[in-house]
């Protein structure tokens, strides 16, 4: 039995869009969409997916579950790495002091990063961990919705 690589990739990686989407946040694919969402006023928490284990496992669980918190970003947006490659680069160029990591968030006010939850801080974590540190992020830098 043959199974054709490219066919098994594209449902894996249109099942974690539709995850993130669902979730709640708005999919960024193009630079000039990246640009236009990540300069608006206000803060922006920037989930950069990807079809890594630790992405289906814990960041994007994570994801969905950080929105329901009392203080939490105005804007909430995914980019794809590896997929959207030129709207994740136009991302990351905001992301200042940080090398490239995916899975990560990075949460933005007013186009500036503030901070960055990294690969390594979510790689071999459980989802609540990675919440509590997305909420601890929010308490500081967001206001009660």
């Amino acid at each position: 039995m043959s199974m054709d690589f490219n066919f098994f990739m594209n449902d894996v990686v249109k099942q974690a869009r539709q995850e993130i989407v669902s979730a709640g946040y708005k999919e960024l694919t193009t630079p000039e969409e990246v640009e236009a969402a990540l300069d608006q006023k206000g803060t922006t928490l920037v989930m950069i997916n990807s079809v890594c284990g630790c992405a289906g496992g814990v960041a994007r669980p994570a994801a969905a579950h950080a929105l329901h918190y009392d203080k939490r970003p105005d804007h909430f947006v995914t980019v794809f790495a590896g997929q959207d490659k030129e709207a994740t680069e136009k991302a990351r160029s905001y992301f200042t002091g940080y090398p490239p990591s995916s899975p990560s968030f990075a949460l933005l006010k007013d186009g500036k990063i503030i901070s960055m939850v990294e690969r390594h801080q979510i790689e071999g974590y459980d989802p609540a961990t990675v919440v509590s540190k997305l909420q601890n992020e929010f308490d500081q830098h967001c206001e009660e919705v």
